[in-house]
């Protein structure tokens, strides 16, 4: 076996069983949310059941999904929202320390329309626009934030 490297079946085992615990502990890693403006001035805002506050509708990426295959799919479960228009992305933001998604992307969409095809996905208690200059008092901080940033036409921070 030249030129090939030979571990100890217990470093080959250990390697394995470290690589199942990861996938099993920390099962998804990439998260997606959707700043969706529309021409009056308002945005789009959702109440999970599992977390307090509003916040921009979006979640996990699955596996073989791009980011924007999981914004669409995300905006049409939660809200109804059809994405008509290139979404634009905001940025990539560093989220670990709020949730278990390590990082999540955050893209601006303004060419859509909403439909009422199908109820909101089960995890959702609300989805409504609110007038940006009127946010609910519970919106959460990372969701002002990116608001914020989106309206400057940058982004500033990395932590969600």
């Amino acid at each position: 076996m030249q030129g090939q490297s030979v571990r100890p079946l217990s470093a080959r085992l250990f390697t394995r069983l470290t690589h199942i615990w990861f996938l099993l502990a920390r099962p998804m890693t990439l998260g997606v949310r959707g700043l969706v403006l529309d021409d009056s001035g308002r945005v789009m805002l959702v109440k999970h059941t599992y977390a307090p506050g509003w916040q921009l509708p979006g979640g996990g990426v699955e596996v073989g999904e791009t980011f924007e295959m999981a914004l669409k799919r995300e905006l049409a479960e939660e809200a109804n929202v059809v994405v008509d228009g290139p979404p634009i992305l905001h940025g990539l933001f560093l989220n670990r320390p709020i949730s278990r998604r390590d990082h999540v992307a955050v893209y601006v969409v303004r060419r859509f329309r909403v439909t009422g095809e199908r109820a909101p996905d089960r995890e959702i208690v609300e989805a409504r626009f609110f007038p940006v200059a009127a946010l609910p008092s519970d919106t959460t901080r990372g969701t002002r934030s990116r608001l914020e940033e989106a309206l400057e036409g940058a982004a500033l921070s990395t932590i969600w």
